[in-house]
Formats: C-alpha cells, structure tokens, sequence
C-alpha cells in the first residue's frame, strides 16, 4: 500500500515550489517521482507538430520525487506524515500520524 496516492493533496517541503500544495495527476512508484497539478512548471520548447499543433514555448508540469513532498491531512489542512494500520478484520488503512485519524 502506497502512503500518497493519486489525487491526494500534497504540499512541497523543498525546491523552488517549496510551501505550495498541488493535486497529485500521476504517480511512478518504481522512480518515486509524482506529477503534481501546478507545480515544478518549465518552459519547453515545441516544434509545429501538425496544423492543430503550433509550435512555440509551452508551459509544462515536470515530475518531483515523492521524498520532496507531504501528504495534507484532509482534517487539519495540516503537512502529515502517514502510516500504515491494520484494522481488526486484516484490512490496511492510510493512518495520519498527527491526528492518528484514517485518511480517506
């Protein structure tokens, strides 16, 4: 079970984006890094790719590792870390470590 998951709110703890919070899009467990909405913008570079395509300089949302990052707890609007509890009949829940309340 992953401690952050799509469409989690997270807040950036280092980096240029530090103190902002962002949706988390897309997740590459096997890297660590997550695609967050909003955040570590760049400019790319674009050739014309078809008529419906123009070229030129387009703002784009890069991957940031997940260790930069911390889960916002739905509760509190607070930075959290998460673990893991095992409920009584063997099923696993996102935990905030904080609050000690189950996230979602």
């Amino acid at each position: 079970m992953r401690k952050i998951k799509t469409n989690d709110n997270v807040i950036v703890t280092k980096g240029k984006d530090a103190g902002k919070t962002g949706k988390v899009q897309k997740i590459i467990p096997d890297k660590g890094m997550l695609l967050i909405e909003g955040i570590n913008i760049y400019k790319k570079h674009m050739k014309t790719q078809s008529e419906t395509q123009p070229g030129g300089i387009i703002d784009r949302e890069m991957f940031v590792n997940i260790s930069n990052v911390k889960l916002v707890d739905p509760n509190t609007n607070e930075p959290t870390k998460v673990k893991i509890n095992q409920l009584k009949d063997n099923s696993r829940v996102r935990a905030s470590k904080t609050t000690g309340e189950v996230i979602e």
